[in-house]
């Protein structure tokens, strides 16, 4: 049984248009955090970013019991992890297959060809091709439009549940635009750019170099403390849409 005494309804009332600012300044965050990060295009300067950051961190800390998981202050982690929780999928997470010939490229289009009928009369595979982001495979679960879940591709069948790592990329929508429940797959990668800055700081510092940026990035997901992954800049590359949440 809770003991604690309800709030005076004077003091709801006059609260109701703070919670309500704390909303609004937590989706205005959000929207400029994909403006900047995702479509590169900010619209404001860093100094106003920061002073809606500060006004939303202090709400936060006024009324703890307002704080949202979905919240923009949420991406900046926490105390490390005891450890990785498995996620068992439903629906598979396979890795691509690869080819050093030509050969077995042109056996593999025949074989969609044939699958496909491209034997019959008017009929025409085509084909696309896209430069692949060399990270680490990754698949979000939304709820209601919220990020409930991000887990490693693992074996396929079971991944590890690593939410709390990826929710440190600013990339990455906390929340949707519409209360969907949705699966979706990517890539973790990080830039060459940003890879080499951080081994000429560990060289300058007398350290071992990572040896490339998707074992880096490997790494960095399983780091079992969030504040770490925070100050790494890694990015993310949403393309695939696996459906609603069972």
């Amino acid at each position: 049984m809770d003991d604690k005494p309800d709030a005076p309804p004077d003091e709801l009332t006059a609260s109701a248009p703070e919670r309500a600012r704390y909303l609004a300044l937590a989706r205005e965050i959000l929207e400029h955090d994909r403006r900047y990060y995702v479509d590169s295009d900010p619209l404001i300067a860093d100094v106003e970013y920061d002073r809606l950051h500060k006004e939303l961190e202090r709400l936060e800390a006024a009324h703890p019991e307002w704080v949202e998981p979905w919240s923009p202050t949420r991406r900046v982690g926490h105390a490390p992890l005891s450890e990785f929780r498995k996620v068992v999928r439903e629906v598979p997470m396979l890795s691509l297959d690869n080819t050093y010939n030509e050969a077995e490229l042109v056996a593999w289009a025949e074989r969609v060809r044939k699958g496909l009928g491209d034997d019959r009369p008017g009929q025409r595979t085509a084909f696309v091709v896209e430069p692949k982001i060399d990270g680490i495979g990754i698949e979000l679960t939304y709820r209601g439009g919220q990020f409930a879940l991000g887990a490693t591709r693992g074996d396929g069948t079971t991944g590890e549940d690593v939410s709390d790592n990826l929710r440190t990329i600013r990339a990455l929508p906390l929340r949707l635009g519409e209360a969907v429940d949705l699966v979706v797959r990517g890539e973790v990668y990080m830039d060459r750019a940003d890879f080499d800055a951080i081994n000429r700081e560990r060289a300058a510092a007398g350290e071992e170099l990572y040896k490339n940026p998707r074992n880096f990035t490997g790494g960095t997901l399983k780091q079992l403390d969030p504040r770490i992954v925070a100050t790494r800049p890694l990015k993310l590359f949403l393309y695939e849409v696996i459906g609603d949440v069972h």
